[in-house]
């Protein structure tokens, strides 16, 4: 392994940047290249029966079966002129990845003739074996019937991979029963059920409204490394993550990466990614170094929330294909180095009218501003009284490791407004008393008048609250960085659809009353400004203070996934998902399996690795050097020399010979808790077995082990160090 280790450095050292090949065109005129978006649509369709497709996906109606067909040949047509030989159904299941099976356009006819062919039945629905997937109890392995349909509001696209390309085609997957086995069905429910509820919402103030769009801009992290320097680390190829390693002298503490000059060799991997993502409309606009060494990120412009997604897990494919050619592997683990920030994907969440108007934004006219207020002040709401559903989306194996560490937000759902929001939320509590009559200007009386348009450009950010007000929309900044967003936006959705169903309620029910309507919405916002105080927090969410506030508030602190998850199978989170009919019964408590197995698999696969890599490489080279030293001892004592000469040589034997035997009876009784783990049938229990009693010796192995590296001969040592991961490139 130290051959391994020095020959990779020798490598690493001779890399140069790869030179890209970029087009001259405008990125304007590129963009989108790639895509069947609705320029090549009209290029390629009917007129008639484009106009049926786009009302189709407007109204949420079902695409009729001589449309699918002129959209199938359309595309073919089109795919095939730009040298696509096959096509697949582009899906994400349950696993986190992106999944495809690809067709060939080739048949042969009735007569045995060869054909290019793709029938709109081909396009609308495909029949994958899906024995493979998780699927939570949903289905018998044994029964491989799934099925996968197109979703026509994503654009299809095309792939190309070393020289061959492919249509991609993207749809949702469900069990032979109707069940979902992905992430994008239930996204786009949820999208559905938030859409009609803000519409409803928004006729107190503008009757023109008919859609709201849910926009999302998501903000990837991630950390290179150099290929080479990835091959000698197992658990890096194993876990995504470093199991073991020292913190290096230098880490973050200088702050001197954050918004850095970008290397040469990623400034060139960048613009590679950059270039295949501009052809497939993924709109990146930001680059940059992030705090950690050899961390950064990149970020698109705002998109419809579910072409966001999808392009999200385009981009991180790219990614990791792009940074192969350049001799780089991307960590898209949430903490991949111990003692340096872990990487998140920030959300950007909106909503947009069809008029053009943002609901999250600060008008100029008191009526726009009571408008958004209803939108703020319901989703804090919906935060507050869903906090435990919003945890479950977010958790896993890796972002435990994340939440709660270097600059990441902690496992504690809160919500930070900023300076001049809060004492907006404020003036509106403390107005309680404020009679209100239906003669009174309400926006005057209530000072709703006086919050300033420019509040969008001056609202503070707070990097330590999990969901932040940004001045025009909410970040939710505790989404993992490997992760599929629709879980996070699939619950946001849900639950702010939710809250702005009972704020109608509450609200008609005042004016059925006969409270004036700008009466009836202050009056229920200021109920729910009372109620929600707990969720908002502007204070610093890494302290310690803030646990014990947040404990005394009534907030939870839920740091493992285990724990987090029990929130998907309460009787509140069946009866909003089921009532906006997103999950079923038996579709929820399937996820919680689904993801309690995941957990389950991820920390026994890490637990595997560590024991390897202490037994059979970190002791085995800590043995060897002790003997060197012994050696040392006893040629030392031959030449007559006293034991003072040799007290420091015996110090260090003998503390490495403490760190063996912590390190070997801890992997034992590892092992052990392993074992007694697997055999506890039911899931959730298994899986607390897991967090607590086997991931539990991690930490105490990783701290011998670490000490061990300080102590072994830097020539004998076996694993890439960190200094070495995170500072050679």
């Amino acid at each position: 392994m130290a051959t391994l280790r020095f020959k990779a450095l020798e490598i690493v050292d001779q890399r140069q940047p790869l030179a890209v090949a970029i087009s001259g065109e405008r990125r304007s005129d590129s963009f989108g290249k790639n895509v069947f978006n609705l320029d090549a649509m009209r290029a390629t369709m009917p007129g008639e029966y484009f106009k049926k497709l786009q009302a189709a996906i407007k109204q949420g109606s079902p695409v009729e079966r001589s449309v699918a067909d002129a959209v199938a040949s359309a595309m073919k047509t089109w795919a095939m002129a730009k040298g696509a030989t096959h096509y697949t159904h582009w899906f994400q299941p349950l696993t986190g990845a992106t999944a495809e099976k690809h067709d060939s356009f080739f048949d042969l006819n009735s007569d045995g003739r060869p054909i290019e062919n793709f029938k709109g039945s081909a396009l609308v629905q495909q029949e994958p074996d899906a024995s493979s997937f998780p699927n939570g109890g949903i289905r018998n392995t044994f029964e491989a019937r799934g099925y996968t349909a197109w979703d026509p509001t994503s654009p299809a696209f095309i792939i190309e991979t070393a020289g061959a390309k492919t249509l991609c085609i993207p749809t949702i997957f469900v069990a032979y029963t109707g069940e979902a086995l992905d992430y994008k069905a239930p996204l786009l429910k949820s999208l559905a059920s938030l859409e009609k509820a803000a519409v409803d919402v928004c006729q107190y103030f503008d009757k023109d409204v008919q859609r709201v769009h849910t926009t999302l801009g998501i903000e990837q992290e991630y950390f290179l490394v150099d290929k080479a320097l990835y091959v000698a680390r197992p658990d890096l190829i194993m876990t995504g993550r470093t199991l073991f390693g020292h913190s290096p002298a230098k880490g973050q503490q200088l702050e001197d990466h954050y918004f850095g000059s970008i290397p040469a060799r990623v400034h060139a991997f960048m613009l590679d990614f950059e270039e295949e993502s501009n052809k497939l409309g993924i709109p990146l606009r930001t680059r940059h170094n992030e705090v950690a060494p050899h961390q950064f990120e990149c970020a698109p412009t705002f998109e419809d929330a579910n072409l966001a997604v999808d392009h999200n897990q385009l981009l991180m494919d790219i990614m990791e294909r792009v940074a192969d050619k350049h001799n780089f592997k991307v960590l898209l683990h949430e903490k991949p180095f111990a003692g340096v920030n872990g990487s998140g994907k920030h959300n950007n969440w909106a909503m947009s009218t069809d008029t053009g108007v943002n609901l999250l934004a600060p008008g100029r006219r008191p009526k726009e501003n009571l408008q958004f207020l209803a939108f703020f002040i319901t989703t804090i709401k919906a935060v507050h009284r869903y906090g435990n559903l919003l945890r479950a989306s977010i958790a896993s194996a890796s972002n435990d490791h994340r939440l709660g560490a270097n600059e990441a937000p902690p496992a504690i759902m809160s919500v930070f407004v900023g300076s001049m929001l809060d004492s907006v939320l404020d003036e509106l509590e403390r107005t309680a008393k404020v009679p209100l009559d239906k003669g009174d200007n309400i926006y005057l009386k209530l000072g709703i008048d006086k919050i300033p348009a420019i509040l969008l450009d001056n609202t503070d950010r707070n990097r330590t609250s999990p969901f932040a007000f940004t001045g025009n929309k909410f970040e939710f900044r505790a989404v993992g960085s490997s992760a599929n967003s629709s879980s996070a936006m699939t619950t946001l959705n849900a639950i702010v659809a939710e809250q702005l169903i009972d704020f109608k309620q509450s609200v008609d029910a005042l004016i059925e009353q006969g409270k004036k309507k700008e009466v009836a919405i202050v009056e229920v916002l200021r109920e729910y400004v009372i109620s929600s105080k707990n969720i908002r927090f502007e204070g610093n969410g890494y302290s310690d203070e803030w646990k014990e506030e947040a404990a005394k508030r009534g907030l939870a602190n839920v740091p493992t996934t285990p724990q987090a998850l029990d929130a998907l199978i309460q009787d509140d989170a069946s009866t909003l998902f089921e009532r906006h009919r997103i999950f079923s019964h038996v579709e929820l408590h399937a996820r919680h399996e689904i993801l309690l197995e995941d957990y389950i698999k991820k920390i026994q696969i890490e637990s595997r690795v560590m024991g390897d890599l202490a037994i059979n490489h970190i002791i085995p080279t800590a043995v060897a050097y002790q003997t060197k030293l012994v050696n040392n001892v006893r040629g030392l004592r031959e030449l007559g020399l006293d034991d003072e000469n040799s007290q420091v040589t015996v110090d260090t034997i003998k503390a490495i010979s403490r760190h063996i035997s912590i390190i070997k009876t801890n992997v034992d009784e590892m092992v052990n808790s392993r074992k007694v783990a697997n055999k506890i049938d039911d899931t959730r229990e298994r899986a607390l077995a897991y967090c607590d009693n086997v991931k539990g010796h991690f930490d105490t192995i990783r701290r011998s082990v670490d000490k061990l590296e300080l102590m072994v001969a830097d020539e004998d040592w076996p694993l890439v160090k960190y200094r070495e991961l995170l500072f050679r490139h």
